[in-house]
């Protein structure tokens, strides 16, 4: 009876947090994966199949990477379902966990609530480069990273908008362009990636939502169009016209230059 009781009172002393906790029916969703195109794909695909908003991204080194988000509990286990089944098509899950109804002081901690107001007064939608595809390639080493972005900047019409490394000696390169493009540049990237190092990972993903281009580090460099240099063009000074010398005391009459020399002399 006593035991019965004390539960009772464990009970009644959660209630209000329960009935206050302004995100009491929602979840966070973890999924972890060993290459950032992987957990950048993991991400698109958890967005785009559930109402949820991705809150947070985390690097914790050897090249694991954990995309957060968060929406209704039934929404933020869907997410996280399809999210792993992608990571897990690449052979790059590490986890998986929901955490329903999760305790303020976890967030207030952990890095996984900061974006959380910013992003819930913004509507949902495609980025302003929706139209654009993105192409993420990943390697062992940073040399084989440099030469397939050379590559793949020099066999089509796409622009390097980032890099990223997360440990263990993997680097990522990150395309935008056409998705005709992107998957041109992509194969040859591959084989001048395999041709140095070694190839870990790629990705391409048609079009990118808001949520995705705001957390991930997928585009910290863009050009919409390249700007001429301006043109500069000399100026035309007007010649000023001579004018006659006048003494303080008598402005009004000019005095020949000749007269002036003259009374420098005396």
């Amino acid at each position: 009876m006593a035991n019965l009781d004390l539960r009772r009172t464990r009970a009644t002393s959660q209630q209000p947090y329960v009935d206050q906790h302004p995100f009491k029916d929602s979840a966070l969703g973890l999924v972890s994966t060993t290459s950032f195109p992987a957990i950048v794909g993991t991400a698109d695909m958890m967005l785009k199949s559930a109402e949820v908003t991705m809150v947070g991204y985390e690097r914790t080194g050897s090249g694991h990477c954990t995309a957060v988000v968060r929406g209704n509990i039934a929404d933020v286990r869907l997410a996280v379902e399809e999210g792993a089944k992608t990571a897990e098509k690449f052979g790059q899950l590490m986890s998986k966990l929901v955490i329903a109804r999760p305790m303020p002081n976890l967030e207030a901690v952990f890095p996984i609530g900061s974006h959380l107001v910013e992003l819930a007064q913004k509507r949902r939608g495609y980025s302003r480069l929706s139209n654009r595809s993105i192409g993420l390639l990943e390697t062992r080493g940073f040399p084989a990273m440099v030469g397939a972005a050379d590559a793949m900047l020099k066999s089509a019409d796409v622009q390097l908008a980032s890099y990223e490394k997360i440990g263990d000696g993997l680097c990522t390169a990150i395309i935008r362009g056409s998705v005709a493009n992107v998957a041109i540049a992509i194969d040859v990237g591959m084989q001048e990636a395999e041709r140095i190092g070694e190839l870990h990972a790629v990705m391409i993903i048609p079009r990118l939502l808001e949520d995705l281009e705001h957390t991930l580090p997928v585009a910290s460099y863009w050009m919409d169009e390249t700007e001429p240099l301006p043109v500069l063009l000399p100026n035309k000074v007007k010649e000023k016209q001579k004018e006659p010398i006048l003494l303080p005391e008598t402005q009004s009459q000019p005095i020949p230059l000749k007269r002036i020399v003259e009374i420098e002399e005396l």
